[in-house]
């Protein structure tokens, strides 16, 4: 059964069209990679899905939310509880332990902190023995997977991943991109699986994924 429901999905800029009746399904539990030339669309397409971006036509649903319809206050909600984001750069901030900067989207949405929470997502990616270290102390792979444990805080049923291993080497990307399909099995800490939708340019990395499209002058010229 779909998740998420994209229909029609039209944006343009100036008079640019950046996307062009922009349509497909997608379920939970279900791996989505985004493949494109730059300028393709893909991160416009990525920001509409998490309400970012409205767009000029078209409707986006997700679960039974009808995204293109809620209004600022419903937007902040819908971003903070139903979608985790992550970005090629980490965004973590320096002053904070990669602890504290998990902890942050709970509190952001008037949450009592959950350390224990935040402990088992960095354990799951790996960073139990570096979870009081601050960004600079640890290496660029190592703030990524801080980055998705982050994401992941809220237990968001959609997670949005633009270029998330653009700033890593071969092996880190991949084990980036591992995490990403452990999120998404139907078995994972959080129950029912997430519908994990990335943006990349590497393709090795896309095959891995269950379905892969392909953006060309704003539209899909190829899905399978």
């Amino acid at each position: 059964m779909a998740f998420l429901r994209v229909r029609d999905v039209t944006k343009t800029f100036g008079e640019r069209v950046i996307l062009s009746d922009v349509s497909f399904d997608a379920a939970r539990g279900e791996t989505v990679a985004i493949l494109g030339p730059s300028g393709s669309g893909k991160s416009t397409l990525l920001s509409i899905l998490g309400g970012l971006l409205p767009p000029d036509q078209g409707e986006v649903l997700v679960g039974d939310t009808e995204v293109t319809d809620l209004l600022t206050t419903d937007l902040c909600r819908y971003r903070s509880r139903t979608v985790g984001f992550v970005f090629q750069d980490h965004y973590l901030l320096p002053q904070l332990t990669l602890l504290e900067n998990v902890l942050l989207p709970a509190l952001a949405v008037g949450q009592p902190p959950d350390p224990k929470r935040a402990e088992q997502l960095l354990g799951r990616v790996g960073l139990s023995e570096r979870m009081h270290a601050y960004p600079y102390q640890v290496s660029g792979g190592e703030r990524q997977r801080a980055a998705l444990a982050r994401a992941l805080m809220n237990r968001p049923p959609l997670l949005l991943c633009d270029e998330p291993t653009g700033n890593l080497d071969q092996k880190n990307g991949s084990t980036i991109v591992d995490l990403l399909l452990q999120t998404a099995a139907p078995d994972s800490p959080d129950g029912d699986g997430v519908l994990v939708v990335m943006v990349t340019h590497n393709v090795e990395h896309a095959g891995r994924f269950d379905r892969r499209m392909r953006l060309q002058d704003g539209q899909i010229v190829e899905s399978e």
